[in-house]
């Protein structure tokens, strides 16, 4: 089936989420406003890395030129990965970094290679972080497939948040899914943080 096709994720902002409607072991994951290549170092005992699936030109899904405000028709950068602990994935990302955010400084963005994406927003002091939403992702969503692509494991649902990240005042969209693999158990932190 042709992706454009395919039904949409819908994306909410976190707000709009009841506490029961959310994954207990998911919920400080999806909730965490801090880095969570970071987060993902610390909780992976073994090797942390970052594997690309893809990295090419191509056109934004619309709802995600809605997200970054752009137009829908234009070009963008479009970066799929997994995060792996060891040879395990845990977290498939998508970013989406249109044409007019790759200038100047930001033309690195292009070429991070297996370099995590994370480690350099959180480290740029002029970082603005737009609204965390979050997504049930259900099968027959083009989403679904390309999270779970690489993954043998396919669940009735997964969950994925997205943010608009500004470096220099420019877009990208980051979209994190949380794999099957992923050990959301292993770690307890408080479920919900105010704000």
């Amino acid at each position: 089936m042709d992706p454009s096709t395919r039904p949409a994720t819908r994306w909410k902002p976190h707000r709009c989420y009841l506490r029961r409607h959310i994954p207990a072991e998911l919920g400080s994951w999806l909730l965490d406003p801090a880095s969570l290549t970071l987060r993902l170092q610390q909780l992976c005992c073994g090797r942390f890395r970052v594997r690309v699936v893809s990295q090419a030109w191509g056109r934004p899904c619309p709802d995600e030129a809605r997200a970054l405000g752009v137009d829908g028709a234009g070009r963008a950068i479009i970066r799929q990965v997994q995060l792996l602990c060891d040879q395990d994935p845990w977290i498939f990302a998508r970013t989406v970094i249109p044409a007019v955010s790759l200038r100047g400084r930001l033309q690195r963005l292009a070429h991070l290679g297996s370099r995590p994406l994370g480690a350099m927003l959180f480290a740029d002091p002029g970082m603005q972080r737009g609204v965390v939403e979050l997504a049930r992702i259900l099968p027959g969503q083009a989403l679904f497939d390309e999270a779970l692509g690489h993954v043998q494991q396919h669940p009735p649902e997964i969950w994925g948040r997205r943010s608009v990240f500004r470096l220099a005042g420019r877009p990208l969209l980051v979209s994190e899914i949380f794999l099957p693999g992923f050990p959301a158990r292993r770690e307890r932190r408080p479920l919900w943080r105010a704000g």
